[in-house]
């Protein structure tokens, strides 16, 4: 078999239904939409979620908690994912996503101090938790709050 020569099994395409084209079309008169209603007018149909006046579900079931919107989101990094760096380097928050460390600064970046780091490098970030703090500064290295 060649690729010129494949084919589609049998049923498995078939023509797309012309809408509105009169009697020839095989769907006259009403063109397959049924008699009148709703569903028959053109823009017709109902809402997702819509349960024909009826208190739909999603307003029935009880709601719980809260979404705070001031909410903070911090793109993560990992003292022992800062190796990665030469020693001596300044690390950015351009530097960490050209290096592939975090994909969205998103709110900003904090450092959080899991591993070990094992070079001397100045880190650049929103925010630092202590333990993080102390693993860059006992490696010789810099803290800079951005």
């Amino acid at each position: 078999m060649k690729l010129n020569e494949l084919k589609y099994t049998e049923g498995a395409r078939h023509k797309s239904f012309r809408v509105g084209r009169g009697h020839g079309s095989g769907n006259g008169k009403t063109a397959g939409k049924g008699n009148k209603g709703q569903n028959a007018r053109s823009g017709g149909g109902v809402a997702l979620g819509f349960e024909g006046g009826q208190t739909p579900l999603y307003k029935r079931i009880p709601k719980r908690g809260f979404t705070n919107f001031t909410r903070k989101e911090y793109a993560i990094v990992n003292v022992e994912s800062l190796n990665k760096f030469e020693d001596g380097a300044v690390v950015s928050i351009e530097a960490l996503l050209n290096a592939g460390l975090i994909k969205k600064c998103l709110d900003g970046v904090k450092v959080l101090g899991y591993g070990k780091l094992e070079k001397k490098l100045t880190v650049q970030a929103n925010k630092f938790s202590k333990s993080a703090q102390e693993l860059i500064e006992n490696a010789g290295g810099k803290v800079e709050v951005i």
